[in-house]
């Protein structure tokens, strides 16, 4: 395979990538929008159409639906072979409207918009990265199946079986979701459990009577103490309560109080032992009662063997074409993960380069596009991670 090739190819095509890029970040998506998302879902169906791909729109009742994509081979006995996955989402964390205070610029060499970076750059990768590889006459040495959802800003919830059936026979992983700041691919990223605490005590008049009442809110300060102390940054486990609510007023001993509770950690191992300390708290005051819900609704995306080849491969490529691509990790959790705790060599952090997810200065580097779907592009043609037996 010519790796050159692919990246001129694409480098001469970042113009027209540009405008798709533009044309996606048009239609806005926020996640709870369903209206939106399944507009924005036909539009990528008819793209990938036109490429070929045998298109099936995934219908949803609660949220968007979901747009799922064969890419077959040229070649049949590449065709029998397991299939590589791409995963990215087409939902956005901004909510309609944003395009009248946030349109889509360009300013040098960065773009703005909602959703410009995560990740609808993504999207235009795996595009044009499949694109090249057919007009340059190139054979894939499997198929490719894209699976893009509406709702991974929220949790993936109605995504997550599609994501897991499609991947649980692959032969690996691409997640297009942007790079770490910087352009590093992402080998690695953080268990994300999240879990209710709720503390019954007994109320009485703060007054009067403060000795008949037992406070909620004073038990869960004690525990909250406590969940903080779980914290080990040198294993990498953070306990994070970043809401609480309790009482009714101030000259009323509470009777109930909650907090909610995040938690990541980067093995799954470490993820199951944290999460069961939790879900096993204890009153400290025995006069009260604790009830823990919740657990880790995201796997880690742990470095594996499998996933460490695939970044040697997608470094490989990218000498090829003078880029150096570096490993990396992060605390958020993907799509990824999914297929990942499936024992699925996964490797993420494919998307665009440039910073600001969720933020006000979101924004790409216009030169990642072709140079990301070129690394896309030597992927797909070259890496040859197979599923775990």
């Amino acid at each position: 395979m010519n790796v050159l090739a692919l990246r001129r190819y694409l480098d001469a095509h970042q113009g027209e990538m540009l405008a798709s890029l533009e044309d996606l970040v048009n239609h806005e998506s926020p996640s709870t929008d369903k209206a939106h998302l399944d507009a924005l879902a036909e539009v990528l169906a008819q793209r990938w159409r036109n490429l070929g791909g045998e298109v099936r729109i995934v219908k949803n009742a609660e949220r968007g639906n979901h747009v799922r994509v064969l890419v077959p081979s040229t070649s049949p006995e590449a065709n029998a072979r397991p299939p590589a996955v791409i995963l990215g989402h087409f939902d956005t964390v901004w909510p309609l409207g944003t395009l009248d205070d946030k349109p889509f610029t360009v300013d040098g060499g960065r773009a703005t918009g909602p959703g410009v970076y995560d990740m609808k750059g993504g999207l235009v990768i795996a595009e044009f990265a499949i694109r090249a590889i057919q007009e340059l006459g190139l054979v894939l040495p499997r198929p490719v199946i894209l699976v893009l959802n509406a709702d991974e800003e929220i949790g993936s919830n109605t995504s997550q079986a599609l994501i897991e059936s499609e991947a649980s026979e692959a032969a690996y992983v691409l997640v297009l979701e942007p790079a770490v700041p910087g352009g590093a691919l992402k080998t690695a990223r953080k268990g994300v459990g999240a879990f209710a605490v709720e503390v019954t005590g007994l109320a009485s008049h703060a007054g009067s009577a403060p000795q008949e009442g037992v406070s909620a809110v004073e038990e869960l300060a004690r525990q909250i103490l406590h969940l903080h102390g779980l914290t080990d940054y040198e294993v990498g486990t953070t306990v994070n309560v970043g809401v609480i609510e309790g009482g009714t007023r101030s000259n009323v001993v509470a009777a109930r109080a909650w907090a909610d509770v995040d938690t990541r950690a980067w093995t799954q191992e470490e993820a199951r032992r944290i999460e069961a300390v939790i879900l096993g708290l204890k009153p400290f005051n025995p006069k009260t009662q604790v009830a823990v819900s919740g657990g880790f609704e995201r796997m880690p995306l742990e470095r594996t063997d499998g996933t460490v080849a695939l970044f040697e491969t997608a470094r490989r490529v990218g000498l090829e074409m003078g880029l150096d691509l570096e490993e990396g990790s992060s605390g958020g959790g993907s799509d990824g993960n999914f297929t990942s705790a499936l024992g699925i060599p996964t490797l993420d952090g494919l998307g665009v380069t440039g910073d600001g997810a969720h933020a006000e200065h979101e924004y790409i580097e216009i030169a990642s596009l072709p140079e990301r779907a070129a690394v896309v592009a030597g992927l797909l043609c070259e890496a040859e991670t197979s599923p775990p037996s």
